[in-house]
Formats: C-alpha cells, structure tokens, sequence
C-alpha cells in the first residue's frame, strides 16, 4: 500500500476546526433539515477539516463488516478505517428500505447565513484516507438497470491506487477478475455530496440531489473549486459526504471509485444582494472553477434535466453580463458543453460549462 491511513483525529490536519465522522457528527441515509442540531458553529469565511466516510464496505448487501469486506480483498487491517468500523457495528437506526446509503458529515452553522442568501463552499484540500476504492453496481438502478448486474447479487469491484513512474496518483482496475492485466486511469478526487439543510423537520433521503444540492455528483468540483447554494434555513446548516476518488461524467454503474477523504471546506455567506448581482436569482446549485461558470439542472427525466440546465444558464448569462436570453441561447448552443452529471441517483443530473475567458472585457451586468 502507498498510503497510510488517515484515522479519525491522526494525521494532517489543515484547520482549526476538525470534525471526524464519528458520534454525533454523521448520519447515515438521510440528510440534515431546519430541525437538525448544528455539530460545528463557524463564521463566514472559515475553513474545516472534515473526514468523510464511504458507504462502499459498510453495507448490508456487503456483509456490514469492513473489516472482513476489504480483508477478502487482500487488505490488511491496519489499513480499514476505524469510524468506518464503528458506524458498521453500531445500532445506527437506518433503515435500508427507506433510507440512503451515504455517511454524511455535519451539519455545521455557518453564523449569519439567511434564505436569500448563497453559501459558497470551496474545496480548498481533498486527502485520501485510503489506498483503495469500491465500485458497485447493485439493485438494478445503474444506467443499465435490465442488464446489469447480471445475477442477483451486488458486484463491488475493488479499485487500487498505484503510482505512475513521475510519481502520479492512478486508480486501478484488473481487466479479468482476478487477474494481472490492469486499466489505470486518473485520479481527481472530489465530494459527491455537499449540501445545505432543507425547512421543516423531515430529512431528505441522500440519494436524489435537489435545490439544496446534496448528491449533485459533479465531477468538477476538485480541490480550488467551489458550490454556490441558496440557503434555505437560518445557518444554512451545511454537510458534505458522498467522497469519491474518481468518477466520469454519468456515473454509469451507479457508484464511481468511492473511497474515504479527508477534506478542507472553505464556507463563505455571499449575501442576498451581491448573489442576486453576481448570478441573478438561483434556484439549484451552481458550481465554479478558475475556468468555467457550473450552472445545473435536475429532474427525474433526462431531457427536463438538460431544459432545466439551459434555462439556468441562460438566465445566469442575462444576471452577470447582460446577454439577451436569444443571443445567449445561441451562445450556449456554440461554445458551451453541457454533461451529464449523473444518471443513476432517481433525479439526475445535467451541468453546463461556460467559459468565463470567453468574457474577458465585458463588464459585470448592474442589474
């Protein structure tokens, strides 16, 4: 193994705030709503280290025992998660009929954030835990849900982390079952889930993502990166989990390469007034990177999702640069990729990437 394992409270740890998943600090299948107790309170611009567990291992369709789950894959004890063992043998009350399989870390209040305004969350460092990963494909819901998996049982394939010579991080994967020959492929490690709470008292499953963001599985969102979300309850009331090693536009096999991180989060309140200047009025989560403005769109069916991305962007280009909606409808069909985030959590997913340096020289819209 090239990696030693980051256990809760060892290792580097990047901020004054550390919050491990353990105890009080996750919940599993669910996620947080206005009712919910905040484990951490921060201001506005802090930075939290955040350990992340994976749901691959901890499953029941996976024995619910990590320990042995990853030993019959060659691993060594030493190498298996403590918290990941804790939340495996304890009596978390989740239901695995109703609930979602993701560990999430959180909620955290971020002091002065209101409805109205966005909470900008900024990947600033994404650690692996491990040196592995699982992907399955389980329960018929891949995107291929008459076809695979071709028998009844999950199929979890064990993914490895290597090294190329210069060094560089790869994921592996055997072209045969058990056998020598491997595919490599990069490394971009990024959360699955972040999000903040809903109102009310009911906690949302954690598989569909929503307006709340959630399990919005966009790849794009490596460490420098950032998700704008409108915040729906007083402290926004934020969580992340959902940590991925890897994973290609649609995650297609319902999982990608989902291992264990440990993440630095940047919180930031962008109040209601400059959001409205700097995006217009979002509706559903945003994403940014050095390169690209990330605007989304989400519904059950593949085609509304993308109609919901190009409305999105489209307003989102009227708000920030002025653009007439026909000049920029026009624009996006030109210059603009829209991907598919993914099509395997129940409400899927579509993202846009709009070149800001396509922009370069015109001024900011003043609404």
């Amino acid at each position: 193994m090239i990696l030693e394992p980051l256990q809760p409270g060892n290792g580097p740890i990047r901020s004054q705030h550390y919050l491990p998943a353990t105890g009080r600090n996750v919940l599993w299948g669910r996620l947080p709503c206005a009712a919910d107790e905040a484990v951490l309170d921060i201001e506005s611009g802090d930075d939290v280290t955040i350990d992340t567990l994976s749901h691959e291992g901890i499953l029941e369709d996976q024995g619910r025992d990590p320990r042995r789950f990853f030993g019959g894959h060659g691993v060594d004890g030493h190498y298996v998660l403590d918290d990941a063992i804790a939340i495996a043998a304890s009596d978390y009350p989740r239901d695995r009929a109703v609930d979602g399989p993701h560990v999430v870390t959180g909620p955290i209040r971020v002091r002065g954030a209101k409805p109205g305004d966005l909470l900008k969350m900024t990947l600033v460092e994404a650690l692996p835990r491990v040196p592995y990963g699982v992907i399955s494909n389980r329960h018929t819901k891949g995107a291929l849900p008459g076809e695979y998996p071709q028998g009844l049982e999950t199929v979890s394939a064990y993914a490895e982390v290597d090294e190329d010579a210069d060094g560089t991080r790869v994921g592996t994967l055997p072209l045969v079952h058990g056998g020598p020959k491997l595919v490599r492929f990069p490394l971009a490690p990024f959360l699955g889930i972040m999000g903040v709470a809903v109102s009310g008292d009911t906690r949302p499953h954690s598989v569909p993502p929503g307006p709340h963001g959630g399990n919005i599985d966009i790849n794009l969102l490596t460490a420098g990166n950032s998700l704008y979300l409108p915040v729906q309850v007083a402290g926004a009331l934020a969580y992340v989990g959902d940590p991925h090693f890897a994973q290609g536009d649609g995650e297609v096999a319902l999982t990608a390469m989902e291992a264990s991180l440990r993440v630095t989060v940047r919180f930031e309140v962008v109040p209601q007034a400059d959001a409205l200047q700097q995006f217009g009025r979002l509706i559903g989560p945003l994403a940014e990177t050095r390169d690209f403005l990330v605007p989304t769109g989400m519904s059950l069916d593949l085609d509304e999702a993308v109609q919901h991305c190009v409305r999105a962007a489209i307003s989102l280009l009227g708000a920030r640069y002025g653009m007439d909606s026909h000049l920029a409808y026009a624009y996006l069909s030109a210059a603009t990729d829209f991907n598919i985030s993914q099509v395997v959590d129940i409400v899927k997913g579509v993202h846009a990437r709009i070149r800001v340096s396509d922009f370069d020289g015109v001024p900011r819209h003043a609404g």
